[in-house]
């Protein structure tokens, strides 16, 4: 187990006070894990205080959601552990006043218990104190009733809601009336891609296959209900909203607030395409989306997965989500279009004229050595992706299988003659693929391709032109040399194997030979220590893996030469 951490049994203090050390509107009580607004009036003063709380490891919450027009307070107890009564009794009489608290509890029973006799003592004590129970978890409709499902994500849009008519001076019956409808309209569903690790127990919780995900989990690191083969991001989603929908008995026409929620290891971009699969999957349906938000809201700690939650909206509930509030965690916004907004770009310029006659070339032959091509880079995407990872970013797989698509794409024009043929992969790639190798390749073959079109000889010697000043562009541009480890190890020797052919030498020959000598090329550089690109912040340890541009010069050039 690694974690920035010091001892497991300091985590959750040390995390609140880091919290309310960034945080000026916050405060921490010296006794308990509570934290609290800072800018509280006198207890006669104070409207509805709305607290909750848990367990520890659903960063941003709860206390993330503390501040005006949220919560008041929040209890933290150790991870995915409910905080004790006195914690949850002390954080009521620290922040509510005559007007009395709404303690807004996840369905479990520590908390249920904990906070439900820490309500009954502040009543005792005078202080009017309300429970509201959240149980949105709808992956257990068939296990349990309604009243015993789990409290999961959509518990912080209660946290909104809730809030929200607090902060309007609502009294306590209104502000639970308010907060009790809304839980009741509610359903949340996750999917786990993994477990996550308590820091006290040093693993992980249960264990998945890498084509395995967990369906209907809760938010303390336990399995889900049903256990399934990995799916595309749009069929998990559709099949969570497809879930909820038949839960919530949601008519076509209905109008919901969806929540997308990362449980701590999921990155912005997978939760933006659950966002969008969430969307088109509530529309088919003809549902209404009125607000929207994506983001880690509740999480599992390190869990990578989400949840989706949907609040069936009733009058009055989009003025209560879009009320003002500085709590930190809260991202504001929400409003969503209709229609998404797609506007159309800018027309891309006219294709060139065509370079060059078309002389004794066949398009389709042409065609049929650049599907090759394509072909070879596509099948090499996961080989590229591991070197690329090894020693890079881990892009080049994901930018070659582009490349290759962008070819494939291309129309019959584009094949007349080999100058047109390489003008048009090169303006192709370069479109296709934004990271350096696009670039790179766009260069070097547009101006093969431009120098090709002035003879309109096409001979042996003009394709060996061409391909030096191809090679001198990659340098010219990206500044590297033979020897840097780069694409240019392969892409050298290859120039010298043509150079040194015989020129009455048969073209097939003599581009096997040069391809031959691009894979040695490709396989020196393993030895080699980088100089240029990511690969050089390496160092020392990226030698003996191959230079993964260099390697996919290696397999472009053998597919070309075995198809001439």
């Amino acid at each position: 187990m690694k974690k920035l951490i010091n001892r497991p049994a300091d985590v959750v203090r040390e995390m609140l006070e880091g919290l309310v050390a960034l945080s000026p509107a916050l405060a921490l009580l010296d006794t308990e894990n509570v934290v609290v607004r800072s800018d509280l009036p006198a207890a006669a003063e104070r409207p509805v205080a709305l607290i909750s709380g848990g367990g520890a490891g659903h960063e941003p919450a709860h206390a993330g959601y503390v501040g005006p027009g949220m919560l008041t307070a929040a209890v933290t107890g150790e991870v995915f552990t409910s905080p004790s009564v006195d914690a949850v009794l002390t954080a009521i009489r620290a922040s509510a006043g005559p007007a009395g608290a709404l303690l807004i509890v996840k369905n479990y029973t520590g908390d249920r218990l904990n906070f439900g006799l820490a309500a009954e003592l502040a009543t005792v004590e005078g202080i009017p104190t309300d429970v509201v129970v959240v149980a949105d978890d709808v992956a257990l409709s068939s296990l349990v009733p309604r009243e015993r499902r789990r409290g999961i994500a959509g518990t912080v849009l209660v946290h909104k809601i809730a809030g929200a008519a607090a902060a309007s001076g609502k009294s306590l019956k209104d502000v639970a009336a308010t907060a009790r409808s809304a839980a009741s309209r509610l359903g949340t569903m996750g999917v786990a891609l993994g477990a996550c690790i308590v820091p006290a127990a040093g693993k992980a919780g249960f264990a998945l296959a890498e084509d395995e995900i967990e369906l209907g989990l809760g938010i303390h690191g336990e399995k889900g209900v049903e256990r399934t083969r990995l799916l595309p991001a749009d069929a998990i989603t559709d099949r969570i909203v497809d879930q909820i929908a038949k839960d919530m008995k949601l008519a076509p026409g209905s109008s919901v607030a969806l929540l997308v929620n990362g449980l701590g290891a999921t990155p912005p971009m997978e939760l933006a395409v659950v966002a969008r699969g969430a969307v088109t999957a509530l529309r088919s349906r003809g549902l209404r989306i009125k607000r929207a938000w994506s983001g880690n809201f509740l999480t599992a700690l390190e869990m990578p997965g989400c949840s989706i939650s949907l609040l069936k909206l009733e009058d009055g509930d989009t003025a209560l989500l879009d009320a003002e509030t500085s709590a930190t965690a809260w991202p504001r916004g929400g409003l969503i279009e209709d229609v998404p907004r797609i506007v159309q770009a800018p027309k891309m310029p006219a294709n060139e004229a065509p370079l060059g006659d078309t002389g004794r070339f066949d398009p389709r032959e042409l065609r049929r050595i650049g599907l090759a091509v394509s072909d070879a880079l596509a099948a090499a995407e996961a080989h590229l992706t591991d070197l690329d990872s090894k020693a890079g970013d881990g892009d080049l797989g994901a930018s070659m299988l582009r490349g290759a698509e962008a070819i494939r794409a291309l129309p019959e024009s584009a094949w007349i003659n080999p100058a047109n043929a390489l003008v048009a992969i090169g303006n192709a790639l370069r479109r296709a693929i934004a990271g350096s190798s696009g670039p790179f390749y766009a260069i070097a073959l547009t101006r093969a391709g431009r120098h090709l079109s002035k003879s309109n000889r096409f001979s042996a010697e003009d394709f060996r032109a061409a391909f030096a000043i191809g090679i001198a562009a990659i340098s010219e541009i990206g500044g590297a040399k033979p020897g840097d480890r780069t694409m240019l190890d392969a892409l050298d020797p290859a120039l010298q194997a043509l150079e040194i052919t015989d020129s009455n030498a048969p073209a097939a020959e003599a581009w096997k030979q040069a391809a031959s000598a691009a894979a040695d090329g490709a396989r020196r550089t393993a030895d080699m220590a980088p100089k240029l690109g990511r690969a050089s912040y390496l160092g020392e340890r990226a030698i003996g893996i191959e230079d993964g541009g260099a390697a996919a010069v290696a397999i472009w050039m053998k597919a070309l030469a075995a198809s001439i």
